[in-house]
């Protein structure tokens, strides 16, 4: 097989004549202004068209002391909330000229350690990160280096850069409803306890009983983790010991509700009376039959904050309101 070759500033130089002097002042732009001579510049910036010559980043790096590039630390790139905010950031970056580098930790915290470590060395000029932590302080360590922003889940109670949507105002808004609904059973299931946003929904959960005026049972409470064969198991095994669906149902999150949905198209209960209520919105729930009502998160706010705040610290400003909570919209599809 052959072995590809890079064209180079020198094979460019090589090609129009030229010193790889004059060849570097014309393609950085400064040709003109240090006066190269017209048809050398044409010549130059003709063959590294024809040749598809690519500047080295490495080298503006060098001169320049940063990448342009921004990294992303993420659970689960196929969940549909990372996805989307993925998209959104790299957006944003695209815009102003930047590079995005996604990795995936898969909610273990040896391999964050791992992939940040990766994004480290190819010298990100910050991350901004979903963290599975149980600590910050690798990242207040690591943020003397670069500017390290969280987003989506706070680790206790982080000084650090962090932007999160309110999870236990709207929840407990959500299940307060659902409560006075079907007040005599209602199921969470949520994701690892230990991960905040669980905690968090769970709290608006609780809340939202307290205030129909429900006593919660302890079997009501079912933890998984957040991946989709999570929620299949968990609403499986819930109907297997109940010998039916339950009569009401919150999912912390889009994932979850993903494998309920599909447990209950499989065995022919996408028709029946349950009520189901979840943290995150997708926009196919509106074209189902069953009415779902929902949390819905500003996806493209919360990356535009992280993405404004990451971009003031590169910059060695100090942002205004490092620390941002968003609101959320709820979305009533099922009518009482």
């Amino acid at each position: 097989m052959r072995k590809t070759k890079r064209v180079t500033i020198s094979d460019i130089a090589a090609l129009a004549g030229v010193s790889k002097a004059t060849a570097s002042l014309v393609l950085n732009g400064r040709g003109k202004e240090l006066r190269v001579a017209p048809e050398t510049r044409e010549r130059v910036l003709a063959l590294a068209q024809q040749h598809h010559y690519q500047p080295s980043i490495y080298a503006r790096m060098l001169r320049e002391n940063r990448s342009h590039t921004l990294g992303l630390v993420v659970p689960e790139i196929t969940n549909y909330g990372f996805a989307v905010f993925s998209h959104e950031l790299e957006n944003l970056c695209r815009e102003a000229g930047l590079q995005l580098l996604i990795a995936c930790t898969d909610e273990n915290a040896s391999q964050e350690t791992v992939v940040v470590n990766n994004l480290v060395a190819r010298q990100v000029d910050g991350l901004i990160v979903a963290s599975s932590m149980q600590s910050d302080s690798d990242y207040v360590k690591l943020s003397e280096q670069l500017p390290v922003v969280l987003f989506d889940r706070h680790i206790n109670d982080t000084l650090l850069p962090l932007v999160i949507t309110d999870s236990l105002t709207p929840t407990a808004d959500l299940v307060e409803r659902l409560a006075r609904a079907t007040p005599d059973e209602i199921y969470f299931l949520g994701g690892q306890p230990r991960l905040s946003p669980t905690k968090d929904r769970l709290a608006g959960f609780m809340k939202g009983l307290e205030r129909a005026g429900v006593t919660p049972r302890p079997e009501w409470i079912i933890h998984g983790n957040y991946h989709p064969s999570s929620g299949y198991e968990m609403f499986a095994a819930l109907c297997a010991r109940l010998g039916r669906p339950p009569k009401a149902l919150f999912t912390a999150a889009c994932g979850l509700l993903e494998g309920v949905l599909r447990y209950m198209s499989q065995h022919h209960l996408l028709e029946s009376e349950i009520h189901i209520a979840s943290f995150d919105d997708h926009y196919l729930y509106d074209s189902l039959s069953l009415h779902i009502d929902t949390v819905e998160q500003n996806v493209p706010r919360l990356a535009q904050d992280c993405f404004e705040i990451i971009t003031q610290m590169i910059e060695g400003n100090e942002p205004a309101m490092p620390q941002r909570v968003l609101p959320a919209t709820l979305r009533w599809r099922h009518t009482q």
